[in-house]
């Protein structure tokens, strides 16, 4: 398959919309058509429906492969080009918001001091989007956070060539995020299977996703009430609090919103993690980050 073809695949299913997708991408509608047509010649297949655009039942099943199909691809143009390309003084660093903690903040302000003229940049983003962002070249660090047993590691897509590492310092346990007026706010600990029919908040790229409490629980329960796309922690707390829904957070994180209550998980034993993500051959400013975070 064209990688050009499958990501304007991707752009029409994403925007349901032909001309949508060509201002994306720079490309004329035309053009875009085009490439729908050739794709489907391709593989033989019907993948997009016109009226209303969407994909069809191959084309659902495509963009299971595409996503890691184009990301890979990116990894390995990135993977390439840093074998020869010359490291500027600058450091990148992509971060979920639960990972970037007060110790990340502390250990960037002495690998600066260590490197006068370093310029730093920090992405806040979704913790998928973190692994692409190191994946793809954009980042030299991610610093993705999530739910695991205590010997387990974080359930994170494949990251290919990267090199991870988890932050031992950073672990610490799971609260449920309660209004503070919940008839459960005064426990002193909650299990989570006994929870599987309350009402949740769907916050994938804050709170710890739905999908790791029900792999956690054994349960297809978590049904949530809203759904939350966005990084803003206080967001997640605002909605806890005015009854929209339950949220997982690391105690620390869980405690400091108003309006709620943080009690901590009891069952199952689950803490919360933080995992660096890097290229094999990271760069002196990321080696140091590490060191000091303490991978």
């Amino acid at each position: 398959m064209d990688p050009h073809l499958l990501r304007t695949f991707v752009a029409v299913v994403d925007h349901r919309s032909f001309s949508a997708a060509a201002g994306e991408l720079g490309y004329t509608q035309s053009a875009v058509s085009q490439h729908i047509a050739a794709l489907e010649a391709d593989l033989g297949a019907r993948l997009v429906e016109r009226r209303p655009v969407g994909p069809t039942g191959a084309g659902e099943r495509l963009m299971e492969h595409a996503r890691p199909l184009l990301l890979r691809l990116a990894a390995a143009r990135a993977d390439i080009t840093r074998l020869h390309a010359t490291r500027p003084a600058q450091l990148t660093v992509a971060a979920g918001p639960l990972a970037l903690t007060s110790a990340v903040a502390d250990a960037l302000a002495r690998v600066r001091r260590s490197a006068p003229g370093l310029a730093v940049t920090l992405h806040v983003m979704g913790r998928d989007a973190v692994v692409g962002a190191v994946m793809a070249g954009d980042a030299d660090l991610g610093l993705v956070d999530g739910a695991a047993a205590p010997t387990d590691p974080l359930p994170l897509p494949d990251p290919g060539p990267l090199s991870t590492a988890a932050l031992t310092a950073a672990e610490q346990p799971l609260a449920v995020l309660l209004p503070a007026g919940h008839p459960l706010a005064r426990r002193a600990g909650l299990r989570l299977p006994d929870l599987t029919d309350a009402q949740w908040l769907d916050a994938p790229d804050t709170a710890i996703p739905l999908p790791q409490l029900r792999a956690a629980a054994r349960t297809d329960g978590f049904r949530p009430q809203v759904a939350y796309r966005g990084t803003d922690i206080k967001a997640v707390g605002t909605l806890v609090a005015a009854g929209h829904g339950l949220a997982a957070l690391p105690l620390t994180a869980a405690a400091e919103l108003p309006g709620t209550a943080a009690v901590p998980l009891s069952a199952p034993r689950l803490i919360h993690r933080t995992e660096a993500l890097h290229p094999a051959r990271p760069a002196a400013p990321v080696t140091e980050l590490l060191a000091l975070l303490g991978s």
